[in-house]
């Protein structure tokens, strides 16, 4: 109970040490706050790119094979001469791949180009257009928020259908129902029968799904060549659920190197990408920003520590006398000790909450004005909070230990 009671007066002591300084208080604690600041503020944006990045990539299936012309990770020993001259995936290719290849679940015919979709008086540019064989709705995984998908039916004959994002559907059609109306790609009418749930921004494309128009592409195959390298035609394969990737890219290679015709010397005119491939490249990219984000918020955290050490240096300068009385009537070096380090402390970790206010007020401007959905993690908190308490300690003992060790007799003749 007297430990007690002295903590609580040591504790008392610095606070009013605080409130009295005002000037003095702000000061300490604004390097504090913008070291605080910037390292949460990297770190939280850090979370929310990766997480956005991470669910991004799962959407793509870390059980799915993409069999593209170009690779998604560049091989020192390839020249990229030799990819040039590759063909591009076919439409038949993908037929011949879906009766051979038994380790397959689900495989399907993609392409992709930017369009302008109308809708009366509403346009909307640089749309992604996506035109698929009916297997996409098993290997890329989405939710239809109103409307349906595609019948068998439909997309074997072609229906002139169309499937829109979320963020597409609102710009198009505002406040209106757009199921069953007919928007225009290229002087082609087409019927909208389904909307797709909202994905939100982030991830490998700036807004995933939202800003698509999905069409069957035996619809697609009468209009336009499919063979057309800028269309960046790829065949998506998902291995079976009791089947490697492994296995899965040993079947696809020996697939498509017989379709192919490739003699047994000639190296593979094919790529075979996988989600496994980015998150191995964007693990080296965090890592880097993370330690910059940890060099940029560590060098404004140094300056605030020498700040809190200056002011403290000050602080027991001035109350030289006062520490001469407290020892004079019986307090120990520790409880001395104890008053000047909570003082630095408390310090030290009001910079550090008014940081992460401000980091927490950012967000919520962010999160209005972008339509995004970035919020402080609970261990960010802690990391602050962890950061701002460590300052205060190595700021602040040198001056509390100089104050515990004053003499007495000495410091009561003292004046500043």
């Amino acid at each position: 109970m007297r430990y007690l009671k002295l903590l609580k007066e040591s504790f008392l002591f610095a606070l009013q040490a605080v409130v009295v300084n005002r000037l003095r208080t702000f000061l300490s604690l604004f390097g504090i706050t913008i070291g605080i600041f910037a390292i949460i503020s990297v770190f939280t944006m850090l979370d929310w790119m990766e997480n956005a990045i991470r669910d991004s990539i799962e959407s793509l299936g870390d059980n799915t094979v993409y069999i593209q012309k170009w690779p998604w990770s560049f091989d020192a020993n390839l020249p990229w001469w030799e990819i040039i001259k590759r063909p591009v995936p076919t439409i038949e290719e993908y037929e011949q791949l879906k009766r051979r290849v038994q380790s397959a679940e689900a495989t399907c015919f993609v392409i992709q180009t930017g369009v302008t979709v109308q809708y009366r008086n509403n346009a909307a540019e640089d749309v992604a257009f996506l035109s698929s064989t009916h297997d996409f709705e098993d290997i890329r995984s989405f939710e239809i928020a109103r409307g349906r998908y595609f019948s068998i039916f439909e997309s074997q004959s072609g229906k002139n259908y169309a499937i829109l994002g979320a963020v597409l559907a609102e710009k198009l059609f505002e406040n209106s129902d757009p199921l069953g109306k007919s928007i225009t790609i290229r002087g082609k009418k087409l019927v909208v029968i389904g909307i797709l749930k909202k994905e939100g921004a982030g991830g490998i494309s700036d807004e995933g799904l939202d800003r698509v128009v999905l069409v069957p592409i035996n619809h697609t195959r009468s209009l336009i060549n499919l063979r057309s390298e800028s269309l960046n035609p790829m065949i998506m394969v998902k291995a079976k659920e009791n089947v490697s990737v492994d296995e899965l890219k040993d079947d696809l290679t020996a697939t498509m190197r017989s379709i192919r015709k490739l003699k047994p010397n000639e190296k593979d005119d094919f790529a075979l990408n996988q989600a496994s491939l980015l998150t191995q490249g964007i693990e080296a990219i965090f890592s880097g920003i993370n330690l910059g984000g940890w060099i940029i918020g560590g060098f404004s955290i140094l300056v605030g520590g020498f700040g809190i050490a200056n002011i403290m240096f000050v602080s027991v300068k001035e109350r030289t006398n006062i520490i001469g009385i407290q020892k004079a009537l019986g307090a120990k070096n520790s409880f001395i000790l104890q008053q000047f380090l909570y003082e630095s402390v408390l310090l030290s970790m009001v910079g550090g909450l008014v940081g992460l206010f401000f980091v927490f007020i950012g967000t919520i401007v962010m999160n209005q004005t972008l339509d995004l959905n970035i919020h402080v993690t609970v261990g960010n908190i802690f990391l602050a909070l962890f950061i701002s308490g460590t300052i205060g300690i190595v700021s602040g003992y040198a001056p509390a230990q100089t104050a515990s060790r004053l003499d007495p007799v000495e410091a009561i003749g003292t004046t500043f």
